[in-house]
């Protein structure tokens, strides 16, 4: 008797992943594989198969049209497809792989794509640097002092 497939367990409620760049890597070829045709390379949904649609798709690089979805509603769209969008299939991308679509996604309507490498090291106090030294001021003049009147000569 076949066995069947291991299934995932049902998703969190809220995305568990951190932007990595392996993340976005993955989430970038599914999204190249299986988004990109309808919501365009940028994500703004201007590409012909959308206009064929006849069914808005969202210009995800307007941070309005995410405002107001959850993580967990963008995961469920991807997983299950809404309107005329189909379903990420689960044997083609796992929980984490549409979690990481999420942030891929997200990304869009803050105008980048990839995630850092890493998260980035704490940023260090910037030291001020020490106050510029004036410039030595001239030395001041001394004035002469007044001319003393001649004497006239001595009479004779």
């Amino acid at each position: 008797m076949p066995q069947e497939p291991a299934t995932e367990p049902p998703p969190p409620s809220t995305n568990p992943l951190k932007p990595t760049a392996a993340g976005t890597e993955r989430a970038k070829k599914i999204y190249t594989q299986d988004c990109e045709i309808c919501h365009g390379t940028k994500g703004d949904g201007k590409t012909d198969v959308a206009a064929s649609l006849g069914t808005p798709v969202p210009d995800w690089t307007d941070p309005k049209s995410l405002a107001n979805k959850s993580d967990k509603e963008l995961f469920d769209i991807i997983r299950n497809g809404k309107d005329k969008m189909p379903a990420e299939d689960a044997s083609r991308a796992k929980h984490d792989d549409v979690w990481n679509l999420v942030l891929y996604i997200r990304a869009m309507g803050k105008g980048r794509t990839a995630a850092p490498a890493e998260p980035a090291a704490p940023a260090q106090p910037v030291t001020p640097a020490p106050p510029a030294t004036p410039a030595t001021p001239a030395q001041p003049v001394t004035p002469a002092p007044p001319a003393t009147p001649a004497t006239p000569p001595p009479a004779n």
